[in-house]
């Protein structure tokens, strides 16, 4: 998760309109067209169009434009300020961005081929409109516009596209509908509808409306409770304003006009459940965030947390909480790496970092490990070339970075914290938390940290009222080292049982598993004094499943359980010590199998611990909530007794060593018997496996067949390509001949297609009817001549419908006389396509003609 976007509002007043980015490529000319023919002349708005474009050509673009829509269509210029109701179009050779309501223009920073000017346009709009940003991704080629659709989504804006089946070429709105970051798909049409019921300024609720919407409490702890149902993630303990902010905008999306509406349609509608809650979780992160935060990490932070370890391999371990896509973690570990490459000879270090966050696709993400060419931005230069490789159109985290994070869902509020961490980061995640959440997990981060760790939190964030737990690195740092207090175990008053895990166990709400005992009425001493006696003199225990997963932890179990490298697993099997992992794990099959107690006696926790521990085994029957698990419970046993007494009492000592040789033994058995059957698993998967390399085989065969065909017709493609572009040539040479043809003749003549609009014409025409580029396409009875000839249009109509040539002699208002010749446009195929209409000035022969009459 990361900070909310900043609603581009100085001082109280916002900085220009309300801003809708369109993006386009090839055949997005069309769906401008469609979209700004139904956008109204006082929506409100500002549009701001970038189209991909031939950078070597001249800007046809806001022309083209200007004939679909009533509002003014204006060519960027440099720092120009962005006013409403007003479309602005982007010049050909330029990436442009939008800060503060000013549109700036910039070079491309990448190659032709290679540039993204839809993402470009699109991340400055989240970054400077955050949750008021409003993106268009129509018709084009590639994947254009995805990421910055992904950036205006994180920050909470509307996002949308165009219907796939609609479009000219279909890739980059399908691109931006596979990632799932596209609010409304529908024809460019009908979006502009879309966005205006979104973007309609809220109008004062009247007083009835007003007494609805405070009665709307219970059908909003109904939609958490849906959103429960279907993600098993409570969300109740989020900030209340954002979750209806969240929940308002998908109802505009949907013109729901009550929240009771839109629980309904959640009802009808699983998919809309699903899109709900990924717009509650609020993932924007960026590499290297606040450089001041990360200085601090690398000349204060990690060096301290190096120089307490002494000599020889440091490994520190690290967990990212709210991690997103991932940007957070790898920046933590580039600037580990470039810490431990200046560590003197003799000293290696190395970081582990566990990376967690609720999305799982934000986790998908963050595995790839591959970026947008954009963060060429936010990385140094120096950072890229060492860390990063060129692919895709972007960047791949190299090897050497991303084998030291491990990413991991995980429910920060339901499951168990990561331990014995180094360094803590938790930036901008618990402003969205309400403060009985913020209270509770202060001192669970304090319970993950090493004594003597340090803990990140974000520019909004504080540990409020657990300042005994921490303390800043520096004066208004967000920095925080962990204050041993001499025992793991939270202040006072918070309860460390982590609550139910397991999906196969209903998962309990925070706030009715996880109380604050601070909260409780003090009225029932006894109830507080239990709890104190069971925290304070129970022995530690934990409850699992018959698959040995850990439902339920009471007391401190770090000497027994330990969670595992890689990813988080809350198993048994794997969270045992080496001691204690064999004969827990045969212990637990035979409680589950017999229903009986099971008791293990003076077990050792590992070959260098002279620690013993008792361990009892205990299945659950009743209640029925709890059939098929089992109570774990450890108790540790007195030291060794000395070498004296072990020789009084020799039998004594012999009993433990005979029954642990009987469960060795057991144990054995056990391993034989599941290394039996899983050699006749193996034996089968074997063989189902040379059944698909066959099947791979032969699939390669085809492919390399077809490899050979395809490579056959990429050169007859090249081939029909080098002819077409000789025909190419050949057509610009004959229309350059005729163009000077037409020219050297020095008659004006005007075409005409068959509704005798103005088709073409040549320059000696501006003479006649003071035509220009513009005028292309105009019908010729709305042209205005020097020609004292009413009747041209019916003889051009004529000429068109019996074919036939007509020729006249027409005088001008200015004293010329011209022959007018209409004749039939034909074609090559001899098709009638217009007609063609001359004008040849006579005015000297018929000034001669006048003077032999009057001679």
């Amino acid at each position: 998760m990361g900070t909310s976007a900043a609603h581009r509002v100085r001082s109280g007043v916002r900085l220009g309109p309300r801003i809708v980015g369109l993006g386009a490529s090839a055949g997005g000319l069309e769906a401008l067209a469609q979209f700004l023919a139904q956008v109204p002349p006082n929506s409100g708005l500002a549009y701001i169009v970038v189209q991909h474009m031939d950078p070597t050509r001249k800007a046809l673009l806001a022309e083209l434009l200007q004939r679909s829509t009533a509002l003014p269509v204006r060519e960027v210029g440099v720092s120009m300020g962005v006013d409403a109701n007003v479309v602005y179009v982007i010049p050909p050779n330029t990436e442009l961005t939008v800060a503060d309501a000013v549109l700036h223009l910039a070079d491309p920073a990448l190659p032709r081929g290679q540039r993204l000017p839809i993402d470009v346009l699109f991340s400055s709009l989240a970054r400077d409109q955050g949750d008021l940003a409003i993106g268009v991704v129509l018709s084009g080629m590639g994947s254009d516009g995805t990421v910055g659709l992904q950036a205006i989504k994180s920050q909470g804006g509307l996002t949308l596209a165009q219907l796939p089946e609609s479009a000219q070429f279909d890739s980059m709105p399908r691109s931006a509908i596979a990632a799932g970051c596209v609010d409304v798909v529908g024809l460019p049409g009908d979006l502009p509808a879309h966005i205006l019921r979104v973007a309609a300024p809220a109008l004062p609720a009247s007083p009835a409306e007003a007494a609805a919407r405070g009665d709307d409490g219970p059908v909003f702890e109904a939609i958490l409770d849906l959103l429960r149902r279907h993600n098993q993630h409570d969300l109740s303990l989020y900030k209340t304003s954002t979750l209806r902010r969240r929940i308002e905008r998908r109802m505009s999306v949907h013109d729901q006009g009550s929240m009771a509406a839109y629980a309904d349609f959640l009802r009808q509608n699983p998919q809309e459940l699903a899109l709900l809650f990924k717009e509650m979780l609020i993932g924007v992160t960026a590499f290297f965030r606040d450089p001041a935060v990360w200085q601090e990490l690398r000349d204060t932070v990690l060096r301290a947390l190096l120089a307490r370890r002494g000599s020889g391999d440091l490994h520190l371990r690290a967990w990212v909480a709210g991690c997103s896509t991932g940007e957070e973690a790898y920046s933590l570990a580039m600037v580990f790496r470039e810490v431990a490459d200046t560590l003197p000879e003799g000293r290696h270090g190395t970081l582990q970092v566990f990376a967690s966050d609720l999305s799982a696709d934000a986790i998908a993400a963050a595995r790839r490990g591959h970026y947008p060419a954009t963060i060429a931005q936010e990385v140094s230069a120096e950072r890229l070339a060492r860390f990063f490789s060129a692919k895709g159109g972007g960047f791949q985290v190299n090897p050497e970075i991303r084998d030291r994070v491990l990413f991991a869902q995980h429910d920060v509020i339901l499951d168990p914290p990561f331990t014995r961490i180094d360094i803590l980061c938790c930036r901008n995640l618990l402003i969205y938390f309400n403060a009985t959440l913020q209270r509770r997990l202060i001192p669970l981060f304090h319970y993950s940290l090493r004594p003597g760790g340090a803990l990140l939190l974000g520019a909004s964030e504080t540990v409020g009222r657990a300042q005994a737990l921490f303390t800043p690195v520096q004066a208004k740092s967000r920095w925080f080292w962990r204050v041993d207090s001499g025992r793991r175990a939270p202040v006072a008053g918070t309860s460390m049982a982590f609550p139910v895990i397991s999906h196969a166990t209903q998962r309990a709400r925070p706030q009715e598993s996880s109380m604050n005992n601070t909260e409780l009425q003090p009225a029932n001493l006894q109830a507080l004094a239990d709890q104190v006696l069971l925290e304070s003199h129970s022995p530690a225990a934990v409850l699992v499943n018959d698959r040995g997963d850990v439902l339920y932890i009471r007391g401190r179990t770090a000497a027994y359980l330990e969670p595992a490298s890689g990813k988080a697993n809350w198993n048994i099997h794997v969270m045992a010590r080496p001691g204690l992992r064999v004969q827990l794990g045969s212990a637990l099959r035979s409680a589950l199998q017999d229903g009986q107690v099971v008791v293990l006696h003076g077990l050792r926790l590992d070959d260098d611990t002279p620690q013993r521990v008792d361990v009892t085994v205990q299945p659950i029957r009743v209640p029925l909530a709890l059939q098929n698990t089992a109570m774990i419970v450890f108790h540790d046993t007195p030291s060794a007794p000395a070498r004296r007494s072990a020789r009084r009492q020799p039998a004594a000592a012999a009993e433990p060593m005979d029954d642990e040789l009987a469960r060795a033994r057991a144990e054995i058995q056990l391993l034989r018997q599941e290394m039996q059957a899983s050699q006749e698993q193996l034996q089968a998967t074997n063989e189902e496996l040379q059944a698909a390399n066959e099947e791979l085989q032969s699939a390669n065969e085809e492919l390399t067949t077809s490899k050979e065909e395809a490579q056959s017709m990429n050169e007859e493609l090249q081939s029909i390509n080098s002819e077409m572009q000789s025909k190419l040539d050949d057509l610009a040479l004959a229309q350059s001949d005729m163009q000077n043809l037409l020219n050297a003749t020095d008659i004006a003549t005007l075409f005409l297609d068959n509704e005798l609009n103005v088709r073409r014409f040549t320059a000696q025409v501006g003479h006649i009817f003071h035509l220009r580029e513009g005028d292309i396409g105009r019908p010729l009875s709305d042209l205005a001549s020097t020609l004292t000839y009413p009747q041209l249009h019916a003889d051009a109509k004529e000429t068109l419908r019996t074919l036939a040539f007509c020729e006249k002699q027409i005088p001008t208002t200015d004293g010329r006389w011209y022959a007018v010749r209409i004749m039939p446009y034909r074609t090559l195929a001899d098709v009638i396509q217009g007609v063609v209409i001359t004008f040849v000035d006579i005015t000297a022969t018929k000034e001669l003609e006048s003077r032999l009459r009057q001679a």
